[in-house]
């Protein structure tokens, strides 16, 4: 698929999306990239240690947040986006699920929309992004953690996502699916859908596995939010071995180092030969 000017073979490589929170409560870094300038530097340092695209985000949606104005949203990332765009050259990505705060991200220069409640929020985010001609990664969702079987009626939740993203002609190879690691499951479906995450291929969409440093980590070695890095990347391993074409990270350089040395033992290299 194509992000951007950039060419990603999804079947042959696992590529890293760096995060970029411009928020004063992020869960994970606690506002230390709020200031421009701060942000900036860190997504610099970000696609040294070899991030591949970067995900900005102007809400925190960690559980509990407090939404806040379009406006607010807007002034905190479309700046930055347009910033990264003029700087770097590196594909760059709306964490959004609001159609207005897109659509502003979009025209900053934005390539990829990453809704987190998969389509469903915003009954005119499927239309924009079909008419930016942008990707997007649908992200599984729920208001409460009760399913009847919970893997059947997440499947059943995926497909209607996609549903929403073909009804208005978003092409199949703009289209990557997020399991939802930490959103609308219980502990105990976190690690489930981990475990599990292979069964989105079933789908035929690549698939992004975004589970740095959440609370299923925290909660599984009662660790804090900065100190959850090794059980990240034992995630993002597992992620690799069951498919995933993108693993959405913090901590670059630690994520991109267990890649490449899967990708040598599995025999997978960066320029895709098996």
């Amino acid at each position: 698929m194509i992000i951007g000017r950039k060419e990603f073979d999804t079947n042959k490589h696992t590529y890293i999306m760096g995060i970029l929170n411009v928020t004063p409560d992020s869960f994970s870094d606690g506002g230390r990239f709020f200031r421009p300038d701060a942000a900036l530097k860190h997504a610099e340092k970000m696609i040294g240690d070899g991030a591949d695209i970067l995900d900005v985000g102007g809400e925190s949606t960690r559980p509990g947040h407090v939404q806040i104005s379009d406006e607010e949203e807007i002034s905190r990332t479309a700046p930055i986006i347009e910033k990264l765009k003029q700087e770097f050259d590196i594909p760059v990505s709306i964490d959004t699920y609001k159609s207005t705060v897109a659509e502003a991200a979009l025209q900053a220069g934005s390539d990829l929309v990453n809704d987190v409640w998969g389509l469903k929020y915003d009954p005119r985010m499927a239309s924009l992004i079909a008419g930016h001609n942008a990707a997007c990664c649908l992200m599984h969702n729920r208001k409460k953690a009760v399913y009847q079987d919970f893997l059947t009626d997440f499947m059943e939740d995926m497909q209607s996502c996609i549903r929403i993203a073909k009804e208005a002609s978003i092409p199949d190879d703009k289209i990557i699916l997020d399991p939802g690691v930490g959103f609308g499951k219980t502990y105990e479906m976190n690690l489930e859908i981990i475990r599990e995450v292979g069964i989105l291929k079933e789908l035929g969409y690549p698939i992004l596995l975004a589970a740095s440093r959440k609370s299923v980590i925290g909660l599984t070695l009662d660790l804090p939010a900065d100190q959850r890095e090794e059980g990240t990347i034992a995630a993002t391993v597992y992620g690799m071995m069951n498919g995933c074409s993108f693993v959405r990270v913090h901590d670059v350089k630690a994520n991109r180092r267990a890649v490449q040395m899967i990708e040598a033992i599995t025999n997978r290299r960066e320029n895709g030969s098996d």
